[in-house]
């Protein structure tokens, strides 16, 4: 599973450089770590939300997704509004 999500990840990743190549979108460098975070956050929760569902804990797989996926959630939105909010600048 996790040689696909690496996978899935990498091909994004190319994708997205490319698309803002076209586009002439630039980030700053903190942009990219505000949402390289924000990723690993995001995996770190789907990670340990299937591992608690495996293990048969529902309510430890609920709280992954409220502790760790909602600001993952967010960091991903701050850094989408950065970017936005920069190329129109």
């Amino acid at each position: 599973m996790w040689l696909v999500i690496g996978l899935l990840l990498g091909a994004a990743l190319i994708w997205l450089v490319s698309l803002m190549k076209g586009k002439g979108i630039s980030m700053k460098w903190y942009e990219w770590i505000i949402g390289l975070i924000g990723v690993a956050m995001l995996l770190f929760t789907v990670q340990n939300y299937f591992g608690s569902l495996a293990e048969l804990e529902p309510t430890a797989a609920n709280m992954f997704l409220l502790v760790t996926g909602l600001p993952a959630i967010i960091l991903l939105a701050v850094t989408w509004q950065l970017v936005v909010r920069h190329k129109n600048a």
